[in-house]
């Protein structure tokens, strides 16, 4: 089964109260993901640039309007993402509970369908 885990992006003011170090979360951050490439269940993860860089596609009766960012309506900013390929919810579960998120951090965690006679290519991270 696989599982799409997605991390929102902090507010500025829960970045600056933040009780970890940059250094010391990135490192976290790097161990996190080494633990599930040793495990062999990370299928990918990417990292996402916040969304004054992003460019929203609507199409209101069939016409193509691009908004660009910041979007000020963005209630939860996706920071990164990992794909990963577990046997079962629980263990998504336990993989995403091991993250080390800042206090009241969240993670979602989503099952991607599975379409039958789709192969999925492991690659190193």
């Amino acid at each position: 089964m696989r599982f799409i885990l997605l991390l929102p992006a902090l507010a500025e003011d829960e970045v600056k109260a933040a009780s970890r170090s940059d250094r010391e979360q990135i490192s976290a951050i790097r161990n996190f993901n080494e633990e599930m490439v040793r495990a062999g269940v990370l299928l990918a993860t990417e990292w996402c640039q916040d969304n004054r860089k992003g460019i929203r596609v609507q199409m209101p009766e069939g016409r193509r309007i691009l908004i660009e960012g910041p979007f000020r309506e963005a209630i939860h900013e996706i920071a990164g993402l990992w794909i990963i390929e577990v046997k079962s919810q629980a263990e998504a579960i336990e993989w995403a509970t091991r993250y080390p998120l800042p206090k009241d951090g969240f993670i979602e965690i989503h099952q991607v369908f599975e379409y039958p006679g789709r192969v999925v290519q492991k690659r190193g991270i």
